[in-house]
């Protein structure tokens, strides 16, 4: 179910945009990470495929988080684009969550690394996307109009730079507390078969 309601949302947006006429190649192709991660979580939720579910996991608890706290959103509640940004941003959290906690699916050693890469394959994607459109997706070309956490990363393009590095940072902490917590949860799951046999 959350699966569908994460395409929804994803999709509706792209829907709202085509009945409104408001629909520009400079800023509604799908090359924003939040594109990327909408689709990711999508397939993660519906296949539970362990690749799929590192990304989800590390680019939800980064990236989508940090879209929810500062969002570069021009809509106002209650707006159709609220609604559709909300809801596919935080139900790609809960499906991580849930995923790796609930179903105990957690990443693989290096398994943040391989992330990190495939980010910076994604920024080059955008980039390009950037270049051809003269859009500014990824924030590549400039920041956010709203404030956000790349308002205080520097001038173009060093927070570029800044960001990358704080991205790499925050996978690895990420991977170093999300293995301390699987080792706890397979220790208590352990002890808890043995009470009860």
């Amino acid at each position: 179910m959350l699966a569908l309601l994460v395409l929804a949302a994803w999709l509706g947006e792209y829907l709202a945009d085509a009945l409104l006429g408001t629909w520009q190649v400079e800023y509604d192709l799908p090359l924003q990470l939040t594109d990327a991660i909408s689709a990711v979580a999508v397939l993660a939720l519906w296949t539970r495929r362990q690749g799929l579910v590192e990304l989800l996991y590390f680019w939800s608890l980064t990236a989508t988080l940090q879209a929810i706290l500062t969002p570069d959103l021009g809509w106002d509640f209650p707006s159709v684009y609220y609604f559709t940004y909300f809801t596919y941003h935080i139900g790609a959290v809960v499906g991580a969550c849930l995923l790796v906690f609930g179903c105990g699916l957690y990443p693989r050693p290096g398994a943040a690394m391989r992330v990190f890469w495939l980010t910076l394959a994604w920024a080059a994607v955008a980039g390009l996307g950037d270049l051809v459109t003269g859009g500014n997706y990824m924030y590549l070309r400039a920041k956010p109009e709203h404030g956000s956490l790349l308002s205080v990363t520097g001038p173009w393009p060093w927070y570029i730079l800044a960001t990358v590095a704080l991205a790499l940072a925050l996978l690895l902490g990420l991977e170093w507390l999300t293995s301390r917590l699987r080792r706890r949860d397979l220790a208590r799951r352990g002890t808890t078969e043995a009470l009860a046999v």
